[in-house]
């Protein structure tokens, strides 16, 4: 005979043995939290290039900050719950030290905000986090995701700042979609080999496909190569879509690497326009003292629009590095960027230049 009752009692068992787990994590459980940062500021000296490094007529002389790594204030942190799992969370602000204000001006910890757990069975998080595109640069970026305002590969490739003007997946932005809000990833590794899935909720009362975005990507890394690919799929509010990918190898040459990447992204603009962007990077690092390092990072950008003529720009980054300490580095900084056509408007200078000097500490 079947039992009325036993529906109630599953119900019961769930939550109870969610509170014997919690139980038994709060006797095992062990805790750490960190708090850390990057201060990096220099000056920096540009000729075609405005202070936010937009192409222009003029020459500019600034303070910056962030010209090596994003300046930031972060804070993580992880409890051993037993048994191998782990909760932890993240969170994180970007900082422009030249001025002392949040380098977001709507959202306090701009550059992550998470929470998750972590064990045998992979990696699951959810909240603020960046996209798979964005995850993937960092390890095959030519300079290491370096000078992230005038880097190609975090600009157009993880779109940071994509110049469409369409707030794409729920980043909160319609200049940017490196970092998307309500997104839940998964992480599984086997080997050498990771794979990552990610979907962000678009939080739209009307629809769940408006400002969504799904991803996935493969990573495979050992002593003689690292390679990655990602895909991501992301949906405007009124149904518009922007298809991304990132491609890239990384591989050691002697004391230094070699790094070399293929991205970009199809977007559309209007139920009628479309804006393609492609880069390639090539460039590595290569240490010439115990001290010294020499970064060099080569990008070319090509950009076709619907009813425009095709542009693009070449551009090269160098940086010199010097070790103070194992927190504090000293750098110089020199670039080059040679435009095609009427990239970012007419009757501006046909090549551009940058000189930056500066101090990096990390804590």
């Amino acid at each position: 005979m079947k039992n009325k009752d036993a529906p109630h009692r599953a119900g019961y068992a769930v939550p109870t043995l969610l509170l014997g787990l919690l139980a038994s994590g709060q006797v095992l459980a062990q805790s750490s939290a960190v708090v850390y940062g990057i201060m990096d500021a220099g000056v920096r000296s540009t000729s075609g290039m405005d202070p936010a490094n937009a192409r222009s007529v003029g020459s500019a002389s600034m303070i910056n900050s962030g010209i090596n790594t994003t300046s930031r204030l972060g804070y993580r942190g992880t409890e051993d719950l037993g048994g191998g799992l782990q909760a932890l969370f993240f969170l994180e602000s970007g900082l422009n030290i030249n001025t002392g204000a949040t380098a977001s001006s709507t959202k306090f910890f701009d550059r992550g905000a998470y929470t998750g757990l972590k064990g045998d069975l992979g990696t699951l998080t959810l909240g603020r986090q960046n996209t798979l595109l964005a995850d993937a640069v960092l390890p095959v970026d030519p300079l290491a995701t370096r000078f992230a305002s005038l880097n190609s590969n975090v600009a157009i490739s993880a779109l940071s700042a994509h110049q469409l003007g369409i707030e794409y997946g729920a980043s909160g932005s319609s200049t940017g979609s490196y970092r998307l809000d309500n997104s839940l990833k998964y992480a599984y590794s086997v080997g050498n080999t990771t794979a990552r899935v990610m979907h962000a909720f678009g939080n739209q009362a009307d629809s769940n496909s408006k400002l969504s975005s799904n991803g996935a990507s493969v990573e495979y890394k050992s002593a003689s190569w690292q390679g990655i690919l990602a895909y991501t799929q992301f949906k405007t509010v009124t149904g518009l879509t922007l298809n991304g990918y990132v491609s890239g190898v990384a591989v050691p040459v002697g004391a230094g690497r070699l790094n070399l990447t293929y991205s970009g992204h199809s977007a559309d603009t209007s139920a009628t326009a479309k804006t393609r962007n492609q880069v390639l990077g090539l460039g590595g690092t290569w240490p010439l003292t115990p001290q010294l390092d020499l970064l060099v990072g080569h990008y070319r950008v090509n950009r076709s629009r619907t009813a425009a003529v095709d542009d693009g720009y070449n551009r090269t980054i160098a940086f010199l590095e010097y070790k103070l300490s194992t927190r504090s580095l000293v750098y110089l900084e020199a670039d080059n960027t040679r435009w095609k056509r009427d990239y970012q408007g007419a009757g501006l200078s046909a090549t551009s230049t940058g000189v930056s000097l500066g101090i990096k500490h990390s804590f």
